[in-house]
């Protein structure tokens, strides 16, 4: 089932601003870090969903884990990603899978979200909660679960208490949300949630399953642009986006942060 829900002016020109960077990413089966076995073992965290639970999928994306999501639970999903592309391809994804009614896919702004308080019992993020920042997603996410529901994020944190210069100076500039485990997970707990379980993805989530087939992408990508200046710009971002995880991989990495609401 598809449905638009309201877009604000600042989104609108978010996606005018990202239309190369949803160009290129419609290309990749996945729009950030992880795999299948990851997916599945996040949901090992969160016992008990209803038969008939109602699940949530905000920063969908094309659904990379969208489907691992239908096919180990058994509730309805809403999927909600602000790129209409994404969607047009999850659409796709879904109805070959045989899952079309078990799903809601929505274009959409995790900011502005189309559920009524106490609704949801599992909220899922992956890879994409960053859109929003970490504490404020919690926090505001937080009425839409029933108590006792679940919330289940992918963040980019550093493994390590101290690191490099170089790559400090990377992401602060690039994502100034990023912090340790611990204090992510106190962010967690501070936002109304008993931490349940928190873990690292490892290595072949960045590299074989995604930066990988980023890499397999630009050709395809810059063909499809003309090779236009600003495509070869952003291209170069990615590349060197890349090339500094191959450096500094061991300070720093995606985690899996599983809660429960409190009440």
């Amino acid at each position: 089932m598809d449905k638009e829900i309201k877009t604000t002016e600042k989104e609108i020109r978010l996606v005018e601003d990202f239309d190369l960077i949803f160009d290129f990413y419609k290309l990749v089966n996945r729009q950030g870090p992880g795999s299948i076995e990851i997916t599945k073992l996040a949901l090992n965290f969160i016992p008990g969903l209803p038969v008939s639970s109602k699940i949530a999928d905000i920063g969908c994306g094309t659904g990379g884990q969208t489907i691992t999501l239908a096919e180990n639970t058994s509730g309805h999903i809403t999927a909600i990603d602000l790129s209409e592309k994404f969607i047009e391809i999850l659409d796709k994804n879904v109805k070959q899978a045989g899952f079309e009614d078990r799903f809601t896919n929505l274009i959409g702004s995790m900011e502005d979200l189309p559920f009524s308080d106490n609704e949801l019992d599992l909220m899922w993020a992956e890879g994409s909660i960053y859109h929003i920042g970490f504490e404020k997603g919690l926090r505001e996410w937080h009425q839409y679960l029933k108590p006792g529901g679940y919330i289940a994020v992918s963040e980019v944190s550093w493994i390590t208490k101290e690191r490099p210069q170089e790559i400090e100076e990377f992401w602060v500039l690039n994502y100034d949300g990023i912090d340790t485990i611990p204090n992510k997970v106190a962010a967690m707990q501070n936002a109304g949630y008993i931490p349940i379980a928190h873990f690292v993805l490892p290595v072949n989530c960045w590299l074989e399953n995604f930066y990988d087939l980023v890499e397999a992408a630009v050709d395809p990508f810059l063909k499809q642009q003309n090779n236009s200046e600003e495509a070869k710009q952003f291209i170069e971002s990615q590349l060197t986006e890349i090339n500094l995880y191959k450096k500094y991989k061991d300070y720093y990495s995606y985690v899996f942060y599983i809660g429960q609401k409190i009440g």
